[in-house]
């Protein structure tokens, strides 16, 4: 999703070079198991994307793609607290979030997210004036499980941005990735996008406008940093013991609990 949404601001560019979007960069970082083709599918795709974006003179100053090669902790080290935007979007009820999102909090990033996991969490402490929310719920996806309603053919046949960036998966507009490109096409259209995609994809860039806005403003940004940093204290490990030792362990603590 993160990647199509970038396709969309890089062909809204080349049409309209004056376009008002706010300069980006966009990181990505990840591994895939050996077994995994898709994930590494996926993987291939935004590294051929990032070298046609990056390369590109009409948009060097506005749009960059980085693929963080061998992702760890010491990389995470150095980009978590230099990010401004952390993006948990996972579809609601998967909760993929792990623990980064409250990393990313802690340093002062903005969450963009789905309402899962504990995103949950991080949206009760700090206000939804302070965090960036889109997507389906997880009862709304449950919805969708059950009376199987959901056709993303719809979306890619009535939304003219996202149909034009579906297209440049499989027409050549990205070099070099023919069959990978057909093989996510085809998870999103013919095999049913489990993971609704399509179906978020238009609340994301709403949310990411939202993003590319409230930027613009410093004094706001800097508040809505200072807030999700003053609130983070509630994920930390120590607290995470008190707890354990309260509610499981049955462990009596002369320390109080926030």
């Amino acid at each position: 999703m993160n990647l199509l949404h970038i396709l969309s601001l890089y062909f809204k560019l080349k049409d309209d070079p004056g376009a008002d979007i706010y300069p980006r960069v966009f990181i990505f970082g990840g591994k895939a198991a050996p077994s995994y083709t898709y994930a590494k599918e996926i993987i291939k795709l935004i590294n051929a994307a990032a070298d046609l974006i990056n390369h590109d003179p009409a948009v060097r100053d506005m749009l960059k793609i980085v693929f963080i090669e061998n992702y760890g902790v010491s990389l995470a080290e150095r980009i978590i607290p230099a990010a401004d935007v952390s993006e948990q979007i996972s579809l609601a009820s998967k909760e993929a979030s792990g623990t980064s999102n409250m990393k990313f909090m802690l340093n002062g990033a903005v969450t963009l997210a789905t309402l899962d996991g504990a995103n949950v969490e991080i949206r009760d402490l700090v206000g939804e004036d302070n965090i960036i929310l889109f997507g389906l719920t997880d009862q709304e996806v449950f919805q969708y499980y059950h009376d199987r309603s959901y056709h993303s053919y719809d979306y890619y046949k009535n939304n003219p941005v996202l149909h034009r960036v579906l297209d440049a998966l499989i027409d050549g507009s990205i070099p070099g990735v023919q069959a990978e490109g057909r093989d996510i096409f085809d998870s999103l259209i013919k095999y049913g996008d489990e993971f609704f995609v399509l179906r978020d994809f238009e609340d994301y860039a709403l949310a990411q406008k939202k993003v590319d806005m409230l930027y613009r403003d410093p004094l706001k940004w800097q508040e809505m940093a200072l807030i999700n940093i003053a609130n983070a204290g509630v994920f930390s490990s120590d607290y995470t013991v008190l707890r354990y030792a309260a509610e499981i362990w049955n462990v009596n603590s002369k320390t109080r609990l926030f």
